[in-house]
């Protein structure tokens, strides 16, 4: 979680460039001296922004190693649009890494649920943790070839379904109800995506009662706690900051939808 150590610093950009599928982006930046954990999140914004654009945007962290800090995200607004126009050489401000992030249980087998472009943290715990224990169950709209699938592929076993009717999404749901059951009383569920599938993922995590985790994607104004505009609702009947409290979450203690 952040603190008064956590550093900003202005980083280069090393690349950025579309995929196979123009919307989406990897982006990757210098990153000298920089350690992150599985699921924290930076928050990045260029200089050239001005006034245009005020508030930093945050990313989950896809990798950290010595090619540099590497993101992928998805162009849905004006400020991840504009990201997609950077180009190597310029200076963009990035404070990180931020949140809480994903638990592995080295005694128990860790099922990954990933939807979308969901699937960016996974690549680096799928590189740094044992791989005896660890699959991944992924649901995905474009083709497959878009995301770094085949990145964590050659790691651990994996799956993927591709999305592309009712049909389909009931298929997944379907599968991973069943995933979800087989683990209860013997392992933990790792998701990240859009929210109507962590919404599937917590419901049947407490229907089975399997231990889940779940990263929420809430729109975050400062990274740091100020701003309250990513509160989500707990359990317990409380608000709190996702970037702070989050962006990972135990399933039994939040809300989803509220």
């Amino acid at each position: 979680m952040i603190d008064s150590q956590t550093p900003c610093r202005d980083l280069e950009v090393l690349s950025c460039r579309p995929g196979s599928d123009p919307s989406l982006i990897d982006l990757v930046l210098s990153a000298p001296g920089w350690t992150c954990k599985p699921g924290q999140f930076v928050m990045i914004r260029p200089a050239h922004w001005g006034v245009e654009l005020v508030w930093p945007r945050p990313f989950s962290v896809c990798d950290v190693s010595d090619k540099g800090l590497r993101i992928i995200f998805q162009t849905v607004g004006r400020g991840t649009r504009k990201l997609a126009e950077l180009e190597p050489g310029q200076k963009v401000t990035v404070w990180g890494p931020l949140g809480r992030w994903f638990r592995i249980d080295e005694a128990r087998p860790n099922l990954i649920l990933a939807g979308g472009v969901g699937i960016a943290p996974f690549v680096m715990l799928a590189r740094r943790e044992r791989t005896d224990n660890l699959s991944m169950l992924f649901g995905h709209r474009l083709d497959l070839e878009h995301y770094p699938y085949d990145e964590i592929a050659a790691r651990i076993k994996s799956e993927a379904m591709q999305q592309k009717t009712p049909a389909d999404i009931a298929q997944f749901e379907t599968v991973l109800s069943e995933r979800i059951k087989a683990l209860a009383g013997v392992g933990q569920v790792l998701a990240c995506g859009p929210e109507p599938m962590l919404k599937v993922v917590r419901k049947y995590c407490l229907l089975h009662g399997t231990d889940g985790q779940v990263s929420l994607e809430n729109r975050m104004g400062c990274g740091v706690g100020a701003c309250l505009g990513c509160v989500c609702k707990t359990t317990a009947g409380d608000y709190v900051q996702s970037c702070v409290h989050g962006p990972v979450f135990d399933v039994r203690d939040i809300e989803l939808g509220v």
